[in-house]
């Protein structure tokens, strides 16, 4: 970790390398010093992502959309899944953008540091910048689906309310969750390659245990719904899409569960990406 001191010959700070302790390297300081990199590294990603493409950033939007489109057709259709009387369409996308961006965060955060392992050993900046740059690119999908979701509710009638000024609450819990799981994910998969091929089946699955593409209330009983809630996307999608389409108040108990959740998993996850930083550069 960098510590920084006054030099009395010029207006400088020097910079100390020393090997990392505990929460030691958590210095909200220095993470803001190096703000600009980390605009830097997201910029790049951006650049890389799209590069040589005929659509760009319009990738943002198909992407959501095509699998709306599919959830549409054997959900909604098909399936008939209830929606409490909201068209299957923007119930499923309201569901869809929050989780987008949480699957981006996840696929392209967990191989952050092992993409970029020529950096780590020329140069020092804080690791955690790799994958907070990964979740700053989904942030930026992000904005754009959503105002793509609004153009969809209005098409369809929905106007939406007094609680569309909680959506920066419910997409901050989205990122909270999106770091979390990054800051995990990215530090086993230094030491432990294996996360590339389990990540696919691991969002999968989370996906299918999140209502997404389904209410809480057709699979979880109100009794089971604070135990679901242990999953932080419960409470992301319900508040989510409670925010765009209306409807019945999720509750606090389950929103209170998910966001405990994802606080809790946020600062184990940083302990362990903070505890394992200074074996990076000799792993990878």
């Amino acid at each position: 970790m960098s510590v920084s001191h006054a030099n009395p010959f010029n207006d400088r700070p020097t910079y100390r390398i020393a090997p990392t302790r505990g929460w030691a390297p958590l210095r909200l300081g220095e993470l803001w010093e190096f703000r600009e990199l980390l605009g830097m590294l997201a910029w790049r990603q951006i650049r890389v992502r799209y590069k040589q493409t005929a659509l760009g950033v319009v990738w943002a939007v198909i992407q959501p959309l095509s699998t709306m489109a599919v959830f549409t057709v054997f959900f909604g259709k098909l399936a008939k899944v209830p929606t409490d009387g909201v068209p299957y369409p923007i119930f499923a996308f309201a569901g869809l953008l929050p989780w987008q961006m949480f699957a981006y965060s996840l696929t392209e955060a967990s191989t952050s540091v092992v993409a970029n392992q020529q950096m780590l050993t020329k140069v020092y900046f804080p690791r955690l910048m790799l994958p907070l740059a990964a979740v700053a690119v989904a942030i930026v999908d992000f904005a754009i689906s959503l105002a793509l979701l609004f153009g969809l509710a209005l098409f369809y009638g929905i106007w939406p309310g007094v609680a569309a000024i909680t959506i920066p609450l419910w997409t901050l819990l989205a990122v909270i969750t999106a770091v979390a799981a990054s800051l995990w994910l990215s530090a086993l998969h230094v030491r432990y390659r294996d996360v590339r091929y389990t990540l696919p089946l691991l969002t999968q699955l989370w996906l299918f245990a999140t209502p997404v593409a389904y209410p809480t209330s057709l699979i979880v009983s109100e009794r089971w719904r604070a135990l679901y809630a242990l999953n932080p996307m419960v409470g992301v999608v319900e508040g989510f899409r409670w925010a765009i389409i209306g409807g019945a108040w999720p509750g606090w108990l389950p929103l209170v569960t998910s966001a405990g959740v994802a606080l809790a998993l946020l600062l184990c996850g940083a302990y362990y990406f903070l505890r394992t930083e200074r074996t990076f550069a000799d792993i990878v």
